[in-house]
């Protein structure tokens, strides 16, 4: 393919929603044999899509706009009261940000998180390969940000580096310990690893209303929320 052509963007066909089994989805999704993705990424983080191991996509569903691609400010982000009780309830956990790389520490955690999170649901019978193809890549600058008290592993926070932003693709944590607020653990880390390395937003994924599992995000204040043509603050696009 020439440089000067656009990448190209596809329909996938329907197929069943990773969040209301009820209903049917559809993506865009970019060319993933496209050796300018990688450089083409940042632009597509802006324009609300998400990386999936090698593939970057955005839900197109017919009928239903209820993924809402979301973002943290990252200068103006201030941790809520709750969140304050997070980080000191876990002021001994250490963060470290290392190659994205698989061990059999990590892919052991990946396994356990997996199966006590989602059981039955398809991803609890992923292996060493599952894990490179879904949480890494081939192409994506990826790190992982781990975090440990007094050398156990407690969590790893998968995490795309760009010049402007950081992306939360994944993040898998002990499921037995629940109470320590884990995953809100690894935002505030990274929303601070982002602030460190200057960048201006930490991408969250995708925002859903009343979704058990996705509607946390909205406490991370100052959130702005993508319409579908551009950023706006989140408090908008919970009225619309």
């Amino acid at each position: 393919m020439r440089e000067n052509e656009h990448l190209r963007l596809f329909h996938t066909g329907n197929h069943a929603c990773g969040y209301w089994p009820e209903r049917v989805a559809r993506d865009l999704v970019f060319d993933p044999h496209d050796e300018r993705l990688a450089g083409f990424y940042p632009q597509a983080l802006e324009w609300g899509f998400r990386r999936s191991g090698d593939i970057v996509y955005r839900p197109h569903c017919l009928g239903c706009r209820a993924c809402v691609a979301v973002r943290i400010a990252v200068d103006a982000f201030r941790p809520d009261r709750s969140q304050r009780r997070c980080l000191e309830r876990n002021r001994a956990v250490e963060a470290r940000v290392l190659p994205a790389v698989r061990n059999d520490e990590r892919l052991a955690l990946y396994q356990r998180y997996l199966s006590a999170r989602h059981p039955g649901g398809g991803m609890d019978g992923h292996g060493a390969h599952e894990f490179d193809q879904f949480l890494v890549g081939s192409w994506a600058n990826t790190r992982f940000l781990e975090l440990r008290e007094d050398g156990r592993l407690l969590a790893v926070a998968v995490t795309d580096v760009d010049p402007q932003a950081m992306s939360a693709v994944y993040t898998f944590f002990d499921p037995d310990l629940r109470e320590r607020g884990l995953g809100t653990l690894a935002i505030l880390r990274q929303v601070e690893w982002a602030a460190r390395e200057g960048r201006r937003h930490l991408y969250l994924g995708y925002w859903i209303a009343g979704h058990d599992k996705m509607d946390y995000k909205r406490r991370f204040r100052p959130l702005e929320g993508f319409d579908g043509r551009r950023w706006r603050p989140f408090a908008e696009i919970e009225r619309t």
